[in-house]
């Protein structure tokens, strides 16, 4: 049971007391409630909540969300910082409470480390666009270009196709086959967009240096810990907000953004019966929420040990669901009006994903006065949406290397050093990203590798490590240890039985609706290519019966012995009645 339980030896074992002494805690707690806002807050909650909401039915999709949320979201979110504090170590050391789980804290490593990889892409082209909004005349908003093509046409008013007619010698049904600047800009000047995954082409060097730029930013946000990470989001994860309301006020006095509200929340029942809307709201809620990825583990180990990490968990998770729903008004409102302007149905120019941010907002912020301005400012929120997510990212994974060496191998700059050792490998990996069939490879990453249906099958798994392996009621105990009495019971039912089973059950329908990943609604992907995606979910999914099974082959006695956990460290035992169970006879 020792040997599946890890040992002492190769930073296996739960930390000794001397460690825990060492250990960083945040300067203030305010500190940890930045910056999990920060990580968990970004850009889905902006790009892709509304348009779920939009497409599901409106106002309907709400109770789905909620639900989920309720059962699903919030409950695995409070497990994960509690275990995190509890134990004092990153995604892979926590689960030396349950030995033979600690595949779960591989695969979280596997997870966030695509996902530090392929994120910042986005924070990449966001600042190349940044850069590009300071002109007089942006360059998406006109043809002429040296990118642009014969069949560009610039952006014209539905209404002026009196008689079937529209400006020069075409009909609007020719106007519709043509090309917008804002598109041409996209796939033609920042992408380059290749004819396939086959086709790699040549790297775009302008986003390279946006790529490097966006790496130098986040390396010296993390590499001196979070003492300083913990200063940097008190701005990166609040001056959102600020643009947020900024956009907002803008958007609601602009003509046709009472129909875009209206037409984001006006319900549509029916869609409460398509599976699809369930499965849409599962996966926003564990996606949004960060859950599966560790860094909300490493986060809550540097925590004091008493601190309340159920009232924070529950303040993060409105924080979070609170933040979507705003959103859903910033978009809708300039989505209306950009549909107003071009006389069009909302649904033709709604968008999700990179397609709201750098196709439907651009095109609507050439229709404003003084353009550049609204263009300098939502693509500079975007750039601070991502970049707190990215590297409090990088820091759960780093945080995950370093709790895995012993303490004994510690080296001057050790710290430094792997930070720059982790952002230089994803930087070089992304390079496959800036080329002319970059945006495939991001699709391939963003599809698979932390999807909906990795990062369920990770909840389900810490549900039955946590709830039924090493108990609920002990963990239940540990809370109580920590911060003075016990949590709901609503959070034990959940972690025994409501989670895992939402877990499954919409596990279980994203792989019974799976649809295999096309590009732009035109390029289907080689077979060779999904095969790719496949492994990349698998390479995260398969780490947890793949150790456990390593743990049964290697260890000596029962089953049950194999189970046991090994003893719990000094500072963990009980000093009041409470906390009898922090300790295991």
């Amino acid at each position: 049971a020792e040997e599946a339980g890890g040992g002492a030896g190769g930073g296996g074992g739960i930390l000794t007391g001397r460690d825990v002494r060492r250990r960083e805690t945040w300067t203030r707690q305010m500190d940890f409630i930045m910056s999990c806002v920060g990580f968990a807050v970004g850009l889905g909650n902006v790009w892709r909540f509304p348009y779920l909401c939009y497409k599901n039915g409106g106002g309907v999709f709400l109770i789905p969300y909620l639900l989920i949320a309720l059962i699903g979201g919030i409950p695995i979110f409070f497990l994960e910082i509690s275990l995190g504090q509890f134990m004092k170590a990153g995604s892979i050391n926590v689960w030396n409470i349950a030995p033979l789980f600690k595949g779960l804290g591989f695969a979280s490593m596997v997870i966030v480390f695509y996902c530090n990889t392929y994120y910042i892409m986005v924070l990449a082209w966001g600042f190349y666009y940044l850069v590009k909004s300071f002109a007089a005349t942006l360059p998406w908003a006109t043809c002429g270009n040296p990118w642009n093509s014969d069949e560009c046409v610039e952006i014209f008013r539905h209404e002026d196709c009196a008689n079937g007619t529209a400006t020069g010698n075409l009909t609007c049904d020719e106007l519709s086959d043509k090309r917008s600047p804002v598109i041409e800009f996209w796939e033609n000047k920042v992408l380059r967009l290749s004819g396939g995954l086959e086709l790699p082409g040549e790297i775009n060097w302008e986003v390279t240096l946006c790529l490097l730029a966006c790496w130098v930013l986040v390396y010296f946000c993390v590499w001196k810990g979070v003492k300083s990470t913990g200063k940097i989001v008190y701005f990166t994860a609040t001056f959102p907000y600020v643009v947020l309301i900024i956009l907002l006020i803008r958007g609601v006095m602009l003509p046709g953004a009472q129909d875009g509200i209206i037409y984001y929340l006006k319900p549509d029942w029916s869609k409460l019966a398509s599976p699809q809307v369930w499965i849409d709201a599962g996966t926003q809620i564990f996606f949004s929420y960060a859950i599966g990825l560790g860094a909300l583990t490493a986060l809550g180990s540097y925590n004091r040990f008493n601190n309340n990490c159920y009232k924070d968990a529950i303040i993060l998770a409105l924080i979070n669901s609170g933040t979507s729903f705003f959103s859903g008004f910033v978009v809708f409102s300039i989505l209306g009006f950009m549909a107003a302007e071009q006389g069009v149905d909302i649904s033709k120019v709604a968008e999700s994903g990179p397609g709201l941010a750098f196709i439907a907002y651009p095109r609507a912020v050439t229709l404003m006065p003084v353009a550049p301005l609204w263009a300098a400012l939502f693509f500079f929120m975007l750039l601070l949406l991502g970049l707190d997510s990215q590297f409090v990212g990088v820091e759960g994974f780093i945080t995950g290397i370093l709790d895995f060496f012993p303490a004994t191998y510690t080296f001057r700059f050790q710290r430094e050093i792997i930070v720059a050792v982790s952002c230089a490998v994803c930087f070089f990996l992304e390079l496959s990203m800036v080329t002319e069939g970059g945006m495939y490879v991001f699709q391939l990453f963003d599809y698979y590798s932390a999807s909906g249906t990795t990062l369920l099958w990770q909840a389900f798994w810490e549900c039955i490590a946590v709830g039924w392996v090493y108990g609920a009621d002990r963990f239940m105990d540990d809370i109580a240890c920590m911060i003075g009495y016990r949590p709901s019971l609503w959070m034990k039912w959940c972690w025994m039985f409501l989670t895992p089973l939402i877990c499954l059950g919409v596990f279980l329908f994203n792989v019974a609706y799976y649809k295999p990943l096309i590009y732009n609604n035109s390029y289907v992907y080689p077979w060779w290519g999904e095969a790719i995606g496949w492994g990349f979910a698998l390479s995260s999914m398969l780490c947890v019966p793949l150790t456990a099974l390593y743990k049964l082959i290697r260890a000596k006695g029962t089953l049950a012995e194999v189970r046991l956990l090994p003893r719990s460290p000094e500072w963990k035992r009980p000093r009041t009645p409470r906390c009898f169970s922090a300790a295991v006879a």
